[in-house]
């Protein structure tokens, strides 16, 4: 590693201060005022918040129905997972699965809600279908379905990953010694996989209990945490001081699952090799597995067809015929139009800076031996277990009387913080693995440690660059957790306008809208892998010439 420098030092004095100021001093703030009462800093705020039964009964409903979509949501990413990596089915059907199960990451999750009420409601698109209503949509079931497909993409991505790193030749060996199906299953599989499968239970239940969207659309009288706080914090008469003990206290199973995924992390293990095997061919599982995955998959477009339909029609579900009406005049008002302007600035602006950021965090971190880099690691965690809720309060606690109180600035710098931390280890993974000499090799040929950066580092890692833009510009549009304290009149986001939208019973306008944010997502998404399958041939030509060098 090179000596360490000055721009070294001054890089990561800037990361440190906007960490300072944008996570840490906010959130020291939202603590003290869940304190703050007229008399001084006591403990009244937390014992009146307690003590009330309808927030003790919105606790209790989150842990109730954040569990349930954990425990469903993992076995289901599970089921997805063993079918792509485990299984002989269908090759296109493979690349289907991994496709359609991460198309809903592209919807802000107060879209879900009125899907699944275009879909399942007494008037609904499968309810029509069908001929009749199966459940009530409105609290705890329409609830936990919305969870399930807004946490399933996470959960599956995450033991997917891990699934190519379980060497598949001790499938084989348990076999020839005579285990049984079910045995061989446990040991071989699930057991590698157990840090994995409590992880995504435990990211599962964090993204269900803190997530605003779906219960502000399809919660109906089901009160859960979250839209407590909303009420509170937005109510008729807010309570600053009591909104900050929800958000304290929200932070809770964050933190717990935190340290449960410490103690998990035992369970993992390393092979000393990873070979890949051929699956044979077994009929009754290939076939089981592909039935249940199509019928989920079937499941969850079917949930958001409507979303497609319902814009195209005169007045779904009473008038079918075929029109433009709706688009043209989402597209004919401004201030929607405005509404949409506004969502692509700050998800470029996020994308951008965010990027910088955070790849910079990870090269101080990974390719430099300045002291208190560590320091990285631990923000990254914070991030990582912070709710946007309650990231959003802090800010409008500390910075209501500031400059920065409803701005684009403070929007955009809640959103970097809040999702630092993945694009953090992307370029922290990406970066370990490269040659430690290069930076070394470049000093002693007179090369500054920026110039070695820019001449050698970046052009190696520019395809995890195009992945970290992708993941900070498609959770900015989407996103309303983070953002519902903070925005404006003037700065309204297209997910907070769709929430301002269902109160007039705009729905079609809000499916609009949603297609925009789905279309744009996806063209994002698709320019990313394109450009990130060009990287990796033009990354294998520079890879050599660095060698050499």
């Amino acid at each position: 590693m090179p000596n360490v420098r000055s721009e070294m030092r001054v890089v990561y004095l800037l990361i440190a201060l906007v960490f300072a100021v944008f996570l840490l001093l906010p959130l020291t703030a939202l603590l003290i005022r869940s304190f703050e009462t007229s008399s001084g800093l006591d403990l009244s705020n937390y014992l009146s918040v307690l003590s009330n039964k309808e927030m003790m009964e919105s606790i209790g409903n989150s842990f109730k129905v954040s569990s349930a979509t954990a425990v469903i949501t993992t076995i289901l990413a599970f089921i997805f997972a063993y079918s792509i990596n485990c299984t002989r089915i269908y090759r296109p059907l493979k690349r289907v699965i991994g496709t359609v199960i991460i198309l809903p990451m592209l919807l802000p999750t107060i879209t879900y809600g009125f899907a699944i009420m275009y879909s399942f409601g007494n008037q609904g698109l499968i309810t029509k279908l069908i001929g009749q209503g199966f459940f009530e949509i409105y609290g705890f079931n329409g609830l936990l379905i919305g969870y399930v497909i807004y946490t399933l993409p996470a959960a599956f991505l995450l033991i997917n990953n891990s699934f190519k790193y379980v060497d598949k030749k001790f499938i084989i060996v348990s076999k020839l010694m005579g285990d049984r199906t079910l045995r061989s299953f446990s040991n071989t599989i699930v057991r590698p996989l157990i840090g994995t499968l409590g992880g995504a239970f435990v990211l599962s239940f964090i993204l269900s209990f803190t997530d605003f969207g779906i219960p502000a659309s399809v919660g109906g009288t089901y009160s859960v945490v979250s839209t407590q706080l909303y009420q509170v914090m937005l109510g008729s008469i807010p309570d600053f001081n009591h909104g900050a003990v929800i958000a304290v206290l929200m932070l809770f199973p964050a933190v717990l699952g935190v340290f449960l995924l410490y103690f998990l992390e035992k369970f993992n293990f390393q092979y000393e090799k990873i070979t890949d095997i051929e699956w044979m061919q077994n009929k009754y599982r290939d076939t089981f597995l592909a039935i249940i995955s199509s019928i989920i998959l079937v499941g969850i477009l079917s949930i958001f067809a409507v979303m497609f339909i319902a814009p195209f029609l005169n007045s779904f579900p009473y008038n079918l015929s075929f029109t433009f009406k709706h688009i043209s005049n989402v597209f004919q008002s401004s201030d929607l139009v405005a509404v949409y302007k506004n969502s692509l600035v700050v998800a470029v602006f996020t994308a951008f800076i965010g990027t910088v950021i955070a790849y910079s965090s990870a090269i101080l971190n990974v390719r430099t031996q300045l002291k208190g880099r560590a320091a990285i690691d631990v923000l990254s965690m914070i991030t990582n277990t912070v709710p946007g809720m309650v990231l959003g309060l802090s800010y409008l606690l500390l910075f209501n009387g500031s400059s920065l109180k409803g701005t684009f600035i403070i929007i955009i710098l809640c959103n970097i913080v809040h999702y630092f931390t993945t694009p953090y280890l992307m370029a922290k993974n990406s970066l370990s693995k490269m040659n430690r000499s290069w930076e070394t090799t470049g000093e002693l040929l007179g090369d500054s440690w920026i110039k070695t950066i820019y001449r050698v580092i970046l052009p190696n890692s520019v395809s995890t660059v195009i992945e970290m833009f992708s993941y900070y510009f498609i959770n900015s549009m989407v996103t309303i957790s983070g953002i519902i304290f903070l925005v404006t009149a003037q700065t309204s986001l297209v997910a907070s306008k769709i929430k301002e939208l269902q109160h007039f019973a705009k729905f079609n306008e809000i499916f609009v809208l949603s297609l925009l944010i789905f279309f744009t997502n996806l063209l994002i998404k698709l320019l990313c892998d394109y450009l990130q399958k060009r990287q990796a041939v033009n990354g294998k030509k520079i890879y050599r010439k660095s060698e050499a060098a």
